[in-house]
């Protein structure tokens, strides 16, 4: 293999042919277009070839709207939709050779055997073998006639690009190429269990080298398997972005942490908030909530790990009477439903899947949760608003018009949308940078006392 390529999806995929990872990523990638999502669409792929699929599905949707330009160039009317993602795949793997995971007479060479060994693709290898063969010879002219086209130039659709504009006329470049790069593997530590340095210590005992960020993290120079963490499986540590580390530190912020506090998690399925809510407050009555009783079976395997108990339910948070007791919380973690538009470099198919109008349909939903949720809030209490999304409107917008209709919330210092790649403001304790982070937001609104 040529050293200027990148070996990751080889490596992973070695034990089996490329072409079967090839015809096994066009499959991901011909599903996302029809709206279902990568993570469901990998679980389905044979263990041994996993790996490798995700590693090229990673880079093929993170390059896809140059590979739809492209065939666009070379065929106007698109194949059928299998031999189109086949070709696309192949468009996306290979259009920049430098970053290509193999050499470029190889994916072209294996996509067209993908082709032919596929019933769904068989009539129309010889199409696919003429369009990459034209693309090999007329390279340079193609990439350089889609260079102007901003969805082949960034990768997302045109809408969102747009939105990004609007909404962060100084960062949406910075964002957009963000979410090009894989994100970085962050660890949370267990406080009960060690300090940030003791863990740091522990990992690079074990040749694993790692930066501190936030209170609570570390982020690894090179992503490994949990199991090579030590003391992961003893619940020592947790795999969560330094974004969503700031939420159980934000909320509980001058609160006393020996206190048996009561808090409501809403939406809290895996459980990663409510494990951190219940290191840091061990005394608390944490309540986690998920609609869905298979992610709520997350949370239950999560907290076991960690050797911590909350009251788990499977229950809408917008429909308190079915599950709330009647006694107030002191604090609430409202991690609403979002388009997750902030966490596309690990999700690199959400950008395909969300449409332009599911962020103001979402933003209903979030206003509703915070509407129903606020009245179940003490006097006093805080209640922490936060998405993984940087659209303002499900953000600052949605926020605004809460305290406009709410006259007894007082929102407090919050860092409202945490850009990647920008330093963070209004954390309770500014002098311990988050370095590499997801996109998020936070408000911390109190509740005034009568």
């Amino acid at each position: 293999m040529n050293s200027t390529h990148n070996s990751s999806a080889a490596t992973q995929g070695a034990s089996a042919p490329l072409w079967r990872l090839m015809q096994a990523t066009a499959s991901a990638v011909q599903a996302t277009r029809q709206g279902q999502s990568l993570t469901a669409q990998l679980e389905r792929v044979p263990h041994e070839l996993r790996p490798g699929v995700q590693a090229l599905s990673f880079q093929v949707l993170r390059q896809l709207g140059r590979a739809t330009a492209l065939r666009e160039l070379l065929a106007a009317k698109a194949p059928p939709p299998a031999a189109d993602a086949l070709l696309c795949t192949a468009l996306a793997l290979c259009w920049d050779e430098v970053g290509a995971p193999y050499p470029v007479h190889t994916l072209v060479n294996q996509a067209v055997e993908a082709a032919r060994q596929q019933h769904q693709t068989k009539a129309q290898s010889g199409f696919i073998n003429a369009c990459l063969r034209r693309f090999m010879r007329e390279r340079a002219v193609l990439v350089a006639q889609t260079d102007a086209n901003p969805v082949a130039q960034w990768n997302h659709p045109q809408w969102w690009i747009d939105r990004l504009k609007a909404d962060h006329p100084e960062h949406w470049q910075d964002l957009l190429g963000q979410a090009q790069q894989a994100a970085p593997m962050t660890l949370r530590v267990n406080r009960q269990h060690h300090t940030v340095a003791a863990y740091q210590a522990q990992l690079e005992a074990v040749g694993l080298m790692a930066k501190p960020v936030g209170q609570d993290g570390l982020q690894l120079v090179q992503a490994v398997p949990v199991q090579r963490l030590p003391g992961f499986a003893q619940g020592h540590v947790s795999v969560q972005d330094a974004a969503a580390q700031v939420s159980a530190r934000l909320l509980m912020h001058g609160m006393d942490a020996q206190r048996p506090w009561r808090i409501l998690d809403a939406c809290a399925a895996p459980g990663g908030k409510t494990g951190h809510l219940l290191e840091l407050c061990p005394h608390a009555h944490v309540l986690a909530l998920d609609v869905d009783a298979q992610r709520c079976e997350r949370i239950h395997q999560n907290l076991s790990r960690l050797g911590l108990q909350a009251e788990v339910k499977a229950a809408d948070a917008g429909q308190p009477e079915a599950w709330w007791d009647g006694q107030a919380f002191d604090a609430i973690l409202l991690d609403a439903p979002c388009t997750a538009s902030g966490i596309v470099r690990r999700h690199p198919d959400v950008r395909w899947l969300r449409r332009l109008t599911d962020s103001a349909q979402l933003a209903k939903t979030q206003a509703q949760l915070l509407k129903t949720l606020w009245p179940l809030l003490a006097p006093g209490g805080k209640l922490l608003y936060c998405t993984c999304s940087v659209f303002k409107a499900e953000g600052d917008e949605t926020v605004q018009a809460f305290l406009k209709r709410n006259t007894d919330a007082e929102l407090h210092p919050s860092p409202g949308h945490l850009i990647p790649g920008q330093t963070p403001k209004g954390l309770p304790v500014e002098d311990n940078a988050l370095g590499e982070h997801d996109g998020f937001y936070y408000a911390l609104l109190e509740k005034r006392r009568v």
